[in-house]
């Protein structure tokens, strides 16, 4: 089939970022099929190259995850009507994926089906408009409205919806009814991300945290991520043996370093936001990892990526997060919840951790096999050009792994 691959922030594992459109893209091609992938860039004018086989546009529309939520709605409306504009001369397709955030690529979706008759697949990410209403951003009746129709409206005429979590999927299915809905979570890189044994002597020396207890976070550093849950944290552990690495980008950034700054907090180390390469380097020398989310209902359904990335690497977790990924890591036993309003509480229920090398190995070892078991990424990939191809699944949704709190 000659496909059309909808991303406005497709990024290859040489940019960093989040990856799953590029690997899943590449098993199309591997399959046979003809991909091009529509996307954008902050370039001046569109470019068009191949990536890895896949036939990739960049169209010009300027974005920062640091942009107000107006600006970023701008960027959203801004792809959407230069993609229509690229389309009406290049539609010659049998299926359009479009893949979320933002909810907008929805649209050229639907404008696709209405105009050219070509059938489309929508993959959720994250629950819009669901996410910026519970965050307050959207306050107006009317627009909440207008955004829950339009979310509505992207379901129903989808061929079929890909969910990357539990909770997305159980929104979507009371959102539309008799509607296929495939969980295909993210992806855990199990043969990039090997299981780290030992520490690399370079890398603890680079990073300076030679016989030090490595808690890091690495990724998105916005309002919704709630990094400074974890910088909290870190004050009631300046008589311990702890470090904090922190590499991330976002419009916190700035203002956590500050407080960092203000607060004298000399455990906690930022890091430059790197490549892939540069996160394996992190986890190297890493031994349990944060992720985080601020507490909103809707947010306890996202699907991180750190949170694969860390359990193909063998790393612990710690989360803040109610819902599915807390319940995984207690009933897998590779990882601990820790209310993030009780900062101590952290530093309680990670002692043991330090105290017992051997405890430690023990979950990190849970947290490998947890990922190979259930997120690995060429499984899941599959199960992917499955659903496109309309063909028949595994229904992941049915598997004890997602039993949980959603």
């Amino acid at each position: 089939m000659k496909l059309l691959y909808i991303h406005q922030y497709f990024k290859t594992p040489d940019e960093g970022g989040a990856n799953r459109s590029y690997y899943m893209a590449k098993s199309l091609v591997e399959a046979g099929h003809e991909v091009t992938m529509l996307t954008a860039h902050n370039e001046a004018a569109m470019l068009e190259k191949n990536v890895d086989g896949i036939k990739t546009v960049y169209l010009p529309v300027n974005y920062s995850n640091t942009f107000s939520f107006w600006k970023r709605v701008k960027a959203f409306f801004g792809f959407v009507q230069k993609s229509k504009r690229w389309l009406r001369k290049n539609h010659d397709f049998d299926k359009c994926i479009a893949t979320s955030t933002p909810l907008t690529v929805g649209k050229i979706a639907l404008w696709l089906k209405s105009r050219y008759s070509i059938p489309y697949i929508f993959e959720v990410r994250d629950l819009w408009p669901e996410a910026p209403i519970q965050m307050g951003v959207v306050k107006n009746i009317f627009l909440k409205d207008f955004l829950k129709n339009t979310e509505k409206d992207i379901y129903k005429e989808s061929e079929r919806i890909i969910a990357l979590s539990p909770g997305m999927r159980n929104h979507i299915e009371a959102t539309v009814k008799n509607k296929e809905v495939q969980l295909i979570p993210n992806v855990a890189d199990c043969d990039f991300f090997g299981m780290v044994k030992e520490k690399d002597p370079d890398l603890e020396l680079h990073f300076g945290v030679k016989n030090k207890f490595v808690i890091s976070y690495f990724g998105a550093v916005g309002p919704v991520n709630d990094l400074m849950s974890l910088i909290r944290c870190a004050q009631y552990f300046k008589d311990l043996p702890v470090r904090f690495l922190i590499m991330g980008q976002g419009k916190s950034l700035p203002e956590t370093k500050q407080y960092v700054k203000e607060h004298e907090l000399s455990n906690v180390f930022f890091i430059p936001y790197g490549t892939k390469e540069d996160v394996k380097d992190l986890l190297n020398v890493t031994d349990a990892c944060y992720v985080s989310f601020l507490h909103k209902p809707v947010l306890r359904t996202n699907s991180p990526n750190k949170f694969f990335d860390a359990i193909a690497s063998g790393k612990m977790i710690i989360t803040n997060i109610q819902g599915w990924i807390r319940g995984l890591v207690e009933k897998r036993n590779f990882g601990i919840y820790a209310d993030s309003d009780i900062p101590s509480e952290l530093r309680e229920k990670i002692i043991p951790f330090i105290n017992s090398p051997e405890l430690l190995a023990k979950y990190q070892n849970n947290a490998r096999t947890t990922a190979e078991q259930f997120f690995e990424r060429k499984d899941l990939a599959d199960q992917f050009v499955a659903a496109v191809e309309g063909k028949s699944f595994k229904k992941m949704q049915n598997n004890s792994i997602f039993t949980l709190s959603a």
